[in-house]
């Protein structure tokens, strides 16, 4: 069975995450020969204060 986590920084819209999954779902199908009914999908989202890149956390200018 396929697991996929999505970690994100910030939000997705319910719209967004129903987009990624199909697709994602629709990829592993395709290539990888898993059916749809296997495949598990998780969204993690962390407020931009919680993620760093350089040295700054992302809701610093």
């Amino acid at each position: 069975m396929p697991y996929v986590n999505i970690k994100v920084a910030g939000e997705l819209t319910r719209e967004q995450k129903k987009q990624i999954a199909e697709e994602i779902t629709d990829t592993l199908e395709r290539v990888a020969h898993k059916p749809k009914s296997y495949c598990v999908i998780s969204f993690d989202e962390s407020p931009f204060e919680n993620w760093a890149f350089g040295g700054k956390l992302l809701d610093e200018d």
